[in-house]
Parts: C-alpha cells; sequence; structure tokens
C-alpha cells in the first residue's frame, strides 16, 4: 500500500478544479476521519464503488513542517479557533484529509466496559457488549499497529507517573497508533514521517488504490430525499481558504450514503438537509433530536513549574495515564475524569497562558521548566449532564451551544484539585491551575485554598476539549434516537451515519479507537447489504 494518494488519479480539489456537475457511485462518505476512513477501505475491499467527501484539504507528510503557525491554520477547523457557542469552551477538531486523525496525539483506548453497559441498559443498543467488540478492536489494533507504547516516556508523563506513584493513585501506560515512530512530539501538527497510523497513511490510500475518489475542499451541503429515501447528497464548494465558495455545485447519487462528518458536522448536514427541503423535514429528524445531546470531554489543565527542564514539547504527547478519578463515584454519580498530560508547544500555550504584558512574559521566559496535566471529564452519565445542542447559523455552519451544568463544575473543580495534588507530589515548585483568575501557588496548601475560592463561572474557568461525541446518537427507541444499533436511520432509508456522533454519552477515554472499531463492525455489515463481497480477515 502506498502512502498518499495517487494525485492524479484519485484526487479532485474543488478549491481549484472544476466541479463535477453530477457523479454516480455505489456509497458516498461524508467526512475522512476516524468513521469515514474505515468506511472507506472496508467499502472498497467488498467490491463496491466508494466516493470519499472531505471539506479540508489534502496534505501529506512532506506539507508537516512542524510549525504551528502553519499547522493550526491549515489543518484545524477554524482555524484551531472553534469555539462553544458563548465561547467558553475552545474545541479542537481536524479538518483535513485524515480529519482529526491527521493531528490528534495517538492515544487509543478501548471503550471502557461500564460505557458499553451503561449503553445496553440505558438505551438499549444491541451488539456492541465489550465481548462483541473485542474482534473488532483486535482487528483495528493490528491494522493500525495500535500497542502500549514501549519507549521511555518524555519527562512530561513521567512526572504524571512519578505523583501518582508517591500518592498510590494507579496509572498505567497508554497505547499509540504508529509505526516507526521518532519520539518527535509534533503529532498534533501532523506526521511528517508517516509514523502515526492515521486515514492519511492507512485506510485511505487502501481504498484509494482499489479506486475510490477522494474530493477536497467540498462541502456536504444537505442530503437529497425523495420521500423516505436518501438518493445522494449535494455538493458545495469551499475556497483555498476552507471558506464555503459556490452552492451545490454537484449532485451525487449513491445508493447508500453514510455521514463521517464527525460529531458536529454530521448533525449539521441533517439540520441542513431539514432546512433544504421543506417540503417534507418530517422524516429528517421528527422528534428533534438531531443535535441533541452532543457530548465533550471538557478539559480542566494545570501547570507546574518543576526544578529541573520538562521540554513538555518533545518527545511523544501522551504515554502515562491516571483513571483514578474515572469511576469515582459509580458510572451515574459525580462526574468522573481520566488525567492525561498535554504537550506543550509555544503557540498553543501561550494563548491558553491568558495573562498580559510582563507576567505573561515571565511565564514564558520558564516555558522549558513547565509540566502540565489535563483531567478530561466524561459526561453525559446522569441526569444533570446532558450535553449541548449543535445547530445552524445564518450561513449553515454549525454552532455547538454546550451549557455548563452543576454537575460538570463540581466535576472540574474536583479533576483541578487532583491534579494540583499530583503536580506537588510530583515535586513541582509552583502550580498555577488555568482558570482566569488564578496564580502561581507554592504549596498543596495553598493551592488547595485558592483552588476551593475560584470564581464557577464561563469564561473565567479556562475549558477545552479535543473530542466531540453524540448528536445523532444510536438506540433501539427513535423517539430518543437518530440511529439504530446498526447506525441506520431510523426513519430515512439508505443512510447510516458511522463517526462518534452516534455516541449516546461520552465514553470517559480518547475515542479514535471506539470509533474505529465500532465502525469496522458496522459498516461491515452494511458492505454484505449492500451485495459487496466481504474479505476473509473481516468475517469475524
Amino acid at each position: 500500500m502506498t502512502n498518499q494518494f495517487n494525485l492524479t488519479d484519485s484526487v479532485i480539489n474543488y478549491a481549484v478544479d472544476s466541479p463535477l456537475a453530477e457523479i454516480e457511485c455505489d456509497v458516498v462518505i461524508v467526512g475522512s476521519g476516524a468513521g469515514g476512513g474505515v468506511s472507506a477501505e472496508i467499502l472498497a475491499r467488498s467490491g463496491l464503488k466508494v466516493l470519499i467527501v472531505e471539506e479540508g484539504p489534502l496534505r501529506t507528510a512532506s506539507d508537516f513542517k512542524m510549525n504551528e503557525k502553519q499547522a493550526y491554520a491549515d489543518l484545524y477547523q477554524e482555524v484551531a479557533g472553534r469555539q462553544t457557542k458563548d465561547k467558553a469552551i475552545q474545541i479542537l477538531q481536524g479538518r483535513a484529509v485524515g480529519g482529526s486523525t491527521t493531528v490528534n496525539w495517538t492515544s487509543s483506548f478501548r471503550t471502557p466496559v461500564n460505557t458499553l453497559d451503561f449503553w445496553n441498559k440505558k438505551f438499549a443498543i444491541d451488539g456492541l457488549t465489550p465481548n462483541q467488540l473485542s474482534p473488532w478492536f483486535d482487528w483495528v489494533e493490528r491494522r493500525l499497529h495500535i500497542s502500549p507504547w514501549a519507549v521511555p516516556a518524555n519527562r512530561n508523563n513521567q512526572l504524571l507517573a512519578h505523583g501518582a506513584e508517591r500518592l498510590g493513585w494507579k496509572h498505567a501506560i497508554i497505547p499509540r497508533n504508529v509505526h516507526g515512530c521518532a519520539n518527535l512530539g509534533y503529532c498534533g501538527m501532523g506526521c511528517p514521517l508517516n509514523a502515526k497510523q492515521s486515514m492519511l497513511v492507512t485506510t485511505l490510500p487502501a481504498a484509494a488504490e482499489l479506486g475510490a475518489q477522494l474530493i477536497t475542499r467540498a462541502r456536504a451541503e444537505s442530503l437529497i430525499i425523495e420521500g423516505d429515501q436518501v438518493k445522494g447528497v449535494w455538493l458545495s464548494a469551499m475556497n483555498q481558504n476552507g471558506q464555503l465558495a459556490k452552492l451545490n455545485v454537484s449532485k451525487i447519487s449513491a445508493k447508500h450514503v453514510v455521514l463521517s462528518a464527525g460529531a458536529i458536522g454530521s448533525p449539521a448536514v441533517l439540520l441542513r438537509s431539514k432546512a433544504n427541503n421543506l417540503n417534507n423535514p418530517s422524516n429528517i429528524d421528527p422528534y428533534k433530536n438531531v443535535g441533541a445531546r452532543t457530548f465533550l470531554h471538557p478539559v480542566t489543565a494545570s501547570i507546574a513549574k518543576m526544578q529541573e527542564s520538562v521540554e513538555a514539547y518533545s518527545g511523544a504527547p501522551q504515554s502515562i495515564y491516571s483513571d483514578q478519578f474515572l469511576w469515582r463515584d459509580g458510572v451515574t454519580g459525580e462526574l468522573g475524569y481520566k488525567i492525561e498530560v498535554p504537550p506543550m508547544h509555544p503557540v498553543l500555550s501561550s494563548t491558553l497562558l491568558t495573562r498580559h504584558g510582563d507576567q505573561h512574559r515571565q511565564l514564558m521566559k520558564d516555558f522549558a521548566f513547565y509540566q502540565a496535566n489535563l483531567a478530561l471529564l466524561r459526561d453525559g452519565f446522569n441526569e444533570d449532564s446532558r450535553g449541548g445542542q449543535v445547530e445552524l447559523d445564518s450561513f449553515g455552519y454549525p454552532l455547538l451551544d454546550y451549557k455548563i451544568s452543576p454537575a460538570l463544575w463540581r466535576g472540574l473543580k474536583h479533576a483541578m484539585l487532583s491534579m494540583t495534588e499530583l503536580q506537588f507530589a510530583a515535586g513541582a515548585e509552583k502550580v498555577m491551575p488555568l482558570h482566569m483568575d488564578a496564580k502561581l501557588e507554592t504549596s498543596w496548601a495553598s493551592a488547595k485554598r485558592a483552588i476551593e475560592g475560584l470564581t464557577v463561572k464561563e469564561l473565567r474557568w479556562q475549558i477545552m476539549s479535543a473530542h466531540v461525541m453524540g448528536g445523532c446518537a444510536m438506540g433501539s427507541d427513535e423517539k430518543t434516537s437518530v440511529v439504530t444499533s446498526a447506525g441506520r436511520h431510523h426513519q430515512l432509508g439508505r443512510l447510516s451515519i458511522l463517526d462518534g456522533s452516534i455516541f449516546p454519552t461520552s465514553l470517559g477515554v480518547n475515542p479514535q479507537l471506539t470509533i474505529y472499531a465500532i465502525t469496522a463492525k458496522l459498516v461491515s455489515q452494511l458492505a454484505v447489504d449492500l451485495n459487496g463481497k466481504l474479505p476473509n480477515d473481516l468475517n469475524l
């Protein structure tokens, strides 16, 4: 398999090439990230004619210069500036061929058993028990070289482990989807060595070799619907800056449509379809579930000034984690969280260290000595944590309205206390929570008092997320979900949704491996239903 596309034969760029007026295929896949990439390979290997549509650009290893200014503008939604509607939460999502798999930090966890059990009991989801998913996790882990990181952790991660050991907290090594990794540490800017086993270098090239076509800089504007059947997709052209250039330039006719545009993008396509099918919108979203219960892993973070140089920008970004508090009050009690570290690169870090003038200069002067912890909270497991709502602005672009619940505020404060204690246990000289009113504290006792007194308010507490889930939730009851347990739309035929948007809650772990495995299982059945010949290694 090649490690990049044959640009002449496989790719059309709607920002520079003339759009095709009409295209016919067996399956059109909207989005090229974790769900779209896996779907493309399996459907193409089954002998079906596949077209992949991607809103972002095609970039390959030679384009990745480990340059923050270039990478964030080129590879992320809204120049890495996507936020919730009230601007309270920053959302990092990829927008390029490979989606967020091109820019993520490679952490690959299987879905927690507690999460799958909760889905089964609460939403009557069928076919996704740990035993039923296990062979699909095995297949994906072989396909994408996923295994625990065998190289010694960088100092940023070592300090998490050291603090956890001092406190008696459990911690473990993170599995990563890499092959031939040089431990550079710039995974979030695209891998210049093709070591990260993203969709960009694995499933999408495999699909292209089998005849799948790719259209980049093309937005899936809306579904083409006749009665209760989806017949295709209207595409709009984007310009080189990722802005809408011309509406509805291509009519894609397909036997089946797969939405894999992500947990903000897939609801947006359905919402635009509802707006553009005014004669019969009722079968698109009859119970107003589209975009509802969209979940983040809301993230809070703290930074610690260590005595020795940490250089948190170098080495595998994430290789150690702690689940000490993931299920701290059971599944449906107070919100639990996973503790990891983020890499610290100067441009992104300087925007998070929201100080001004000499105070900001002093912080950045000591940049190499900082260690960072983050806690990702699992939202959606109790009645007080209901996530957000995807909606459209006046230009048809999606917005996520995400109200922070009292339960989430309590979880954020609990997580901040844990991370700060962990950092002092690891030998920190000073620790600063990421909060507009916080300062560097010199002891765990003073930090604890300060955190307890921090203002619990949007825009004061700095919150971010790189994990978006839900918005097209699966479930057995069409009145409370959008798709079935097989990923098929409840009301519309010839439509599947295969990405993180079908999760009925957040996961509690980094989501890419869950998306890969669930998609592989569901799209394999779809291939059979479309009279494709499923490869032997997928008859699981």
